[in-house]
């Protein structure tokens, strides 16, 4: 029997990656409360692209300077005047900044959520688990239990002849978040490795390059591309990028947002990872998707966020992973048949 719970806000304003962990708790939603639940999200105005052909969320906040307070954001006073016109049923904040209390405390709902609002007891690894636990006192454990990060994209046939893409092909995703950082990228894999994977690769294999807008200079390196490859570097947008990889044989790609976007359309994943804990904000896990981590064992990973990082002026974590391996994997999975 369904709840009277209409109207629910969900507060994520992290990168892209986080954005999709949290998408379990839409369906989670749905499932408990039915279908004509109301789900609005407050999210930045990048990511937010992530639902923009997503009918499950009904309205999206855009919150682009978190740290701001609400005298002098417009855009934290829009989502609280909103509320006190029209209160929430359901307030969910998976946010932990302390930049958020205040906005978490002024939107008016009738209940609270997450974390500002109760003491929440993490006792979960993964970060999709540990979003399930902001919520898991407004939603049954059955419910819990079978909410998945789930995204919706752009109609790819609109994309596939747009672009006149074949049927059958692989997404490389070489680039991250931390590209123009002028330090050492730790999560990166060198261009000379991507190079080399690339020509490694069959030439009756399809291979789409995405990467976002802005990006571009990060790929001039990997060029010229093999006749074989389909450059779609800073030509789709986030929501298109999501069919794009969601019809994709497979995703190779590093940590980073469209590893977690390739989990949550269960395309096949093989993410290459180094500093970063796998088991904690790498691409999750669930009953209907293949997610490889592929990594290189040194003892001093993951590191990510620590002294060992910081000092690291080699970055052999993802330096050793090789490429002949990753075709392998790729060739074990029969991802791609000789």
């Amino acid at each position: 029997m369904e709840r009277k719970i209409k109207k629910v806000i969900v507060i994520r304003c992290g990168a892209l990656g986080d954005l999709v962990y949290s998408t379990s708790v839409i369906d989670a939603l749905k499932f408990e409360f039915g279908e004509n639940t109301q789900i609005d999200f407050i999210s930045t105005p990048i990511c937010s692209k992530l639902f923009e052909f997503d009918n499950r969320v009904n309205r999206i906040f855009p919150l682009k300077h978190k740290k701001i307070p609400i005298f002098f954001s417009s855009q934290k006073k829009a989502v609280i005047n909103h509320s006190k016109k029209e209160p929430y049923d359901v307030l969910i904040n998976f946010e932990m900044g302390k930049q958020f209390e205040s906005l978490v405390r002024n939107i008016e709902a009738k209940q609270k959520t997450g974390w500002f609002c109760e003491d929440i007891n993490i006792t979960k690894t993964h970060m999709v688990e540990i979003c399930k636990e902001f919520y898991s006192n407004i939603i049954s454990k059955e419910n819990i239990d079978r909410s998945f990060p789930r995204v919706i994209g752009f109609d790819f046939n609109e994309i596939k002849n747009k672009f006149k893409l074949p049927d059958n092909y692989i997404v490389v995703s070489p680039s991250n978040s931390h590209n123009k950082k002028k330090k050492i990228n730790y999560r990166a894999w060198g261009h000379e490795n991507w190079k080399i994977f690339l020509n490694l690769l069959p030439k009756n294999v399809n291979i789409i390059i995405i990467g976002a807008k802005g990006e571009e200079e990060f790929f001039e390196p990997l060029k010229p591309y093999n006749s074989n490859v389909i450059d779609l570097v800073g030509k789709i947008s986030i929501a298109q990028m999501v069919s794009v990889i969601q019809y994709a044989k497979a995703l190779v790609v590093t940590d980073t947002g469209t590893a977690h976007i390739a989990s949550a359309v269960n395309t096949p994943v093989f993410c290459l990872i180094g500093p970063t804990p796998a088991e904690q904000t790498g691409p999750y896990k669930n009953p209907f998707n293949y997610v490889n981590i592929i990594s290189a064992g040194v003892e001093c990973s993951p590191c990510y966020k620590t002294k060992v990082m910081k000092d690291c002026k080699n970055n052999i974590c993802m330096k050793n992973i090789m490429p002949e391996k990753v075709c392998e994997l790729l060739f074990e999975s029969n991802i791609i048949v000789q």
